[in-house]
C-alpha cells in the first residue's frame, strides 16, 4: 500500500502525520504502519506516526498516536499541535476540541512565538496524582519526590499522569546513561509497571525555565516529549521549584515550549507545529518496512524559520 504523509515537528518531536478522516484500518495495521514509518534506519524516521481522524458531535476532529514500536500513546501534546493544525487547514478553523484516545483537549492558533513559526496552543489535564489508574503497584497510590525500589535508583521521583504516565525527577544535571537506564527498567514492563512510563530528568534553571530530557515509553531518548514537559512543569510547581499560574519556557533538546500549569491540574503549553516535506511511501505491512519515497515538496521556509527561532533563543 501506498501512504501520503506530512513529515512535520513540534519541538524537535517528529512525526509523519497522516489525513485518516474516513479511513477504516485496524490498530495492528496502523501499528506496523507506524514502526515502519519511524524506523530511523529506514527512508523516514521519526519518534512517531500521527493520525487526523474523523470528529463526532462534540470535537471538530480527533487524534491518534503510535508510538514508534506500533503501541498507540494515550496522547502526545507536541504532535496534537501539528495534527491540530491539520485540523484547522482542512476545516477552516482556528479552535477546536480534540478527541484523544481517552481525553479531550483544547486547541487554537496562537500568535507565531517567531516570525514563519506557525503555533498552536493547547490545554491538557488534569494531571492526576493516582498512580492506581496507571496501574503502579508500589504500595501506596501517590508517589510525589518518593524513591521508587523497583527502579534501582536513589532519585526522588514525582509520578504524574497528563493522561500519559510519568516519572519525574528534578536533577542538578542531565546524565543521558542513567536516564536511559531507568527509562529502560521503565520499559521492560514489569509486574509493578505493566503500562510502562516515561521518565524525565529536569533541570531548574530559574522560576521561568526548565530544561527537560526524557527517555519516552515505546520510543526511547527523544529530543522532546510533549506530555512530558506539561507533567514535568505540573511537577515543579507541585513541588514548589516554579509557581503555579506562572509563564514558563519549557527547554528540550529539540527546541522549546511555552507553559503554564494551573493548581486545578490543567496545563497550557504554546509551541511550534513545523511541517518539513510532503510525500508518500510504500509500506509493506508484512515485513513491516516503507520504501519508495516520493517527496512531493519541502517546507524550506518554515524549516529555516524554526532554525532562526531556535538559534536567537
Amino acid at each position: 500500500m501506498r501512504i501520503d504523509f506530512i513529515k512535520c515537528h513540534g519541538s524537535g518531536n517528529d512525526f509523519a502525520l497522516v489525513d485518516a478522516r474516513g479511513v477504516e484500518r485496524s490498530d495492528g495495521e496502523w501499528g506496523r504502519i507506524a514502526g515502519a514509518l519511524a524506523d530511523r534506519r529506514g527512508p523516514v524516521g521519526s519518534d512517531g506516526l500521527l493520525l487526523l481522524t474523523d470528529g463526532d458531535a462534540s470535537h471538530a476532529f480527533g487524534m491518534r498516536m503510535f508510538n514508534s514500536d506500533g503501541s498507540e500513546a494515550e496522547t502526545c501534546l507536541n504532535g496534537l499541535r501539528c495534527v491540530a493544525r491539520a485540523g484547522f487547514e482542512r476545516h477552516g478553523i482556528e479552535q477546536a476540541l480534540v478527541r484523544l484516545k481517552t481525553t479531550s483537549a483544547e486547541v487554537w492558533r496562537d500568535p507565531d512565538l517567531a516570525p514563519g513559526v506557525v503555533t498552536v496552543g493547547e490545554l491538557a489535564g488534569p494531571a492526576s496524582l493516582d498512580i492506581d489508574e496507571w496501574p503502579m503497584a508500589i504500595g501506596r497510590h501517590q508517589n510525589v519526590q518518593m524513591a521508587i525500589a523497583g527502579l534501582s535508583s536513589e532519585r526522588l521521583f514525582t509520578a504524574v499522569a497528563i493522561p500519559n504516565p510519568h516519572l519525574i525527577a528534578f536533577v542538578e544535571a542531565i546524565d543521558e546513561a542513567e536516564l536511559i537506564a531507568v527509562g529502560q527498567r521503565c520499559e521492560a514492563a514489569p509486574a509493578w509497571l505493566p503500562n510502562r512510563a516515561n521518565v524525565s530528568f529536569v533541570v531548574v534553571r530559574s522560576e521561568e525555565e526548565l530544561f527537560v530530557r526524557t527517555h519516552e515509553r515505546g520510543v526511547g531518548l527523544t529530543d522532546s516529549c510533549g506530555s512530558a514537559m506539561a507533567a514535568s512543569l505540573f511537577a515543579a510547581c507541585l513541588t514548589e521549584r516554579t509557581r503555579f499560574a506562572a509563564l514558563v519556557t519549557l527547554r528540550n533538546a529539540g527546541g522549546l515550549v511555552h507553559g503554564c500549569a494551573q493548581a486545578d491540574g490543567m496545563v497550557r503549553l504554546s509551541g511550534n507545529a513545523t511541517w518539513e516535506w510532503q510525500g508518500s511511501a510504500a509500506i509493506g505491512l508484512d515485513r513491516g518496512i516503507a520504501g519508495d519515497v516520493v517527496v512531493e515538496r519541502h517546507f524550506n521556509d518554515e524549516i529555516g524559520a524554526w532554525g532562526a527561532a531556535i538559534d536567537g533563543e
